[in-house]
């Protein structure tokens, strides 16, 4: 036993309320700086939308169906990856504006990020800024990045177990799109589990069904991303 202390001698020292401070304190600026960014959004006349999923799961291809169907192009992307400017360089293509964060090895992005991000971008004629968040499903959940929606995107490659293995970030959406349908038979992907998943975990979320590779499904989201800009 530790004279100054009482505790055992030899034993690991954690210190957990500094610990808790510190994170408090750092989602505490990441919230600000979201409710900046939203305001700046706003101002600028734009919905924003943060996109999450697993990497692989067809953000990207996603967002080049988007930025074709638009029926008010030009889009703007922000794309969050820890490495290369790909897929900012696949969605100019497409017809997007887009800008590239690359993370190092953060694993999510961060709402300063985002904000240095958006003033590189060219925001005359659009009406939507879709956020391509980092590949991931648990780190992206907590932090804000003044977003108006949060949609999180699944494919029927991934299975049927999402909603329940991450319903943190299942239940801060307000849509879920599943996403390459054309492969659903081959998988043996069960659609109805899916469902179930879904309303158990996430009963506040649109449900939308898409291929992002042949376009499906893709009309209806839209459809819905318009409702929200008239809301």
């Amino acid at each position: 036993m530790c004279g100054q202390c009482g505790c055992e001698q030899g034993a690991p020292f954690t210190p957990e309320p500094t610990r808790i401070v510190l994170q408090r304190n750092l989602l505490e600026r990441n919230e600000q700086q979201a409710l900046h960014n939203r305001i700046h959004f706003e101002q600028h006349g734009l919905l924003a939308v943060n996109l999450v999923s697993a990497p692989g799961s067809g953000k990207t291809a996603f967002l080049e169906q988007l930025a074709r169907q638009w029926p008010r192009p030009p889009i703007g992307v922000i794309v969050g990856d820890l490495a290369t400017d790909n897929d900012a360089q696949r969605l100019k293509s497409a017809g997007a504006r887009s800008v590239q964060i690359q993370t190092g090895d953060l694993c999510h992005l961060e709402a300063d990020l985002v904000a240095r991000a958006f003033d590189q971008l060219e925001t005359r004629g659009m009406d939507l800024l879709m956020i391509e968040n980092v590949g991931n499903l648990v780190c992206p959940t907590a932090f804000a990045l003044g977003e108006h929606l949060r949609i999180a995107l699944i494919s029927v490659t991934e299975g049927e177990d999402k909603p329940l293995k991450y319903p943190a970030l299942f239940r801060s959406v307000d849509a879920v799109l599943i996403n390459k349908i054309d492969l659903e038979e081959v998988v043996g992907f069960d659609r109805r589990a899916a469902l179930a998943n879904l309303r158990d975990t996430a009963p506040q979320a649109e449900v939308f069904a898409i291929s992002a590779r042949s376009g499906a499904g893709v009309e209806a989201v839209m459809a819905w991303l318009q409702d929200e800009q008239r809301n």
